[in-house]
């Protein structure tokens, strides 16, 4: 039987979208405590069913697929740019797939205004009309107010007018960096990207005798199965180790081996395949913040996403990226990279920070091993010694060079070298990733 907690969030997901809630309509209808009411809408929050705006309240929104995770509602804007809605609170729920800004003439500004557009405008009272009328909602920066007329028009379209005190190019920009943002979450691969669905896992019930594993073993030739009450809740995993010397007649959870470790949905994959190949484990459940099982993960899959993510182009740059992207290789007998310090690569001194200063060694080293062939690794420890700071605009010679390689583990060694000087080392190691 499902819990109050995941009660609510069915019932949630059933409102259509648009519709107000609250923590007293939940509790008063599912006939729930208050607090449970408000932590369930936190949670629906996190899925993206909800969205809380201040002086609203809480309005159901689509949830956003993952490709289409670039496009924002008009309920996001709100909360991005600290807005008030003027108007047109019913149509807070709708994306907006592209925004316009209104720096031209009203004829000229029309032309690029379209149906699904939030057009950017600071007290232009005929250009929120125009607007409305072409099927935008408008978004009036620099504090200023919409007419009487716009506001019931905005009632009547269902189109959000929202007023911010920000200028217009500070707005515009605040909603490219949510975008952006958006872009490189969509390209983390999350565990849900991957599990194999609970629908099309192999299982075994706590009861179940371990005869029945070993048909399940005959009959799928995989090794681990993840084990579950009759609530669904994972209780266990039993592998080929666990049933050596015992008979068919015993049941699993006599020789399961309990409270596994396990994933959320939530868990990205590379954490998941880094925990795996520390533990030393193949199969890895999923679970809810519940405990019930949603599925399982193998070694294989991890590896293989992690392989697929790696030859993708990049939509959205992070910070490692953009410093990985600054290191060149040099045309030498070793190998060497070049790389400069720029401007962002640097703290309040202006010498090298730590956080670019790292991630450059982690890069060089990585790139060692990929020249044996060993694309897929973790970085496991790492001993850092800063002998010289390194100031704003000076180059830098990366030379690592491996000094021990297994089929499980590596140790590379990094020398940082300016103006023909040591000015830091590193000594790495690796948890290499094997199939």
């Amino acid at each position: 039987m499902a819990t109050k907690h995941e009660q609510i969030l069915e019932y949630i997901e059933t409102l259509p979208v648009g519709e107000k809630i609250s923590v007293r309509r939940i509790a008063k209808e599912l006939q729930v405590s208050e607090g449970t009411a408000y932590r369930a809408i936190k949670e629906a929050e996190t899925q993206r069913l909800v969205s809380t705006i201040e002086r609203v309240g809480t309005i159901r929104i689509e949830r956003k697929k993952k490709e289409n995770i670039e496009r924002l509602t008009y309920a996001e804007i709100v909360n991005i740019v600290d807005g008030q809605v003027l108007g047109g609170r019913a149509g807070l729920h709708k994306s907006l797939t592209k925004f316009v800004i209104g720096a031209m003439q009203l004829e000229d500004m029309m032309r690029y205004t379209e149906a699904g557009n939030l057009l950017i405008v600071g007290n232009r009272l005929k250009a929120h009309e125009y607007a409305l009328r072409a099927g935008a909602a408008v978004l009036v920066t620099g504090g200023f107010d919409a007419t009487d007329a716009v506001k019931r028009l905005a009632d009547e379209y269902e189109l959000p007018v929202i007023s911010t005190s920000y200028d217009t190019f500070t707005v515009a920009t605040m909603i490219n960096r949510a975008i952006y943002d958006q872009l490189i979450k969509k390209e983390i691969l999350l565990i849900e990207d991957i599990l194999i669905p609970l629908e099309n896992t192999h299982l075994l019930f706590e009861k179940d005798p371990i005869s029945r594993y070993r048909e399940l073993n005959k009959e799928t030739t995989h090794g681990g199965f993840p084990i579950i009450d009759q609530t669904g809740k994972l209780v266990g995993i039993i592998t080929s180790r666990d049933v050596i010397g015992h008979t068919d007649e015993e049941t699993v959870e006599k020789v399961m081996t309990r409270d596994p470790i396990t994933v959320s949905l939530q868990t990205s994959v590379a954490s998941a395949g880094h925990r795996m190949i520390w533990e030393g484990i193949d199969l890895m459940p999923v679970t809810d913040d519940h405990g019930k099982l949603k599925g399982v993960i193998s070694r294989q899959d991890v590896l293989k996403a992690i392989q697929t993510a790696q030859r993708q182009p990049q939509q959205g740059e992070t910070i490692d990226d953009i410093i990985k992207s600054q290191l060149r290789l040099q045309q030498s007998e070793k190998l060497v990279l070049e790389f400069r310090v720029s401007p962002q690569m640097t703290n309040s001194y202006g010498s090298v920070s730590y956080g670019a200063y790292t991630t450059i060694l982690v890069e060089a080293a990585t790139t060692a091993l990929k020249t044996k062939n060993r694309r897929d690794s973790a970085l496991e420890n790492m001993s850092v010694y800063y002998l010289q700071p390194v100031q704003l605009d000076s180059t830098l010679l990366v030379k690592p060079v491996i000094l021990h390689i297994s089929r499980k583990s590596a140790k590379v060694d990094v020398e940082v070298v300016f103006d023909n000087k040591i000015v830091g080392k590193a000594l790495l190691t690796f948890q290499l990733l094997d199939r």
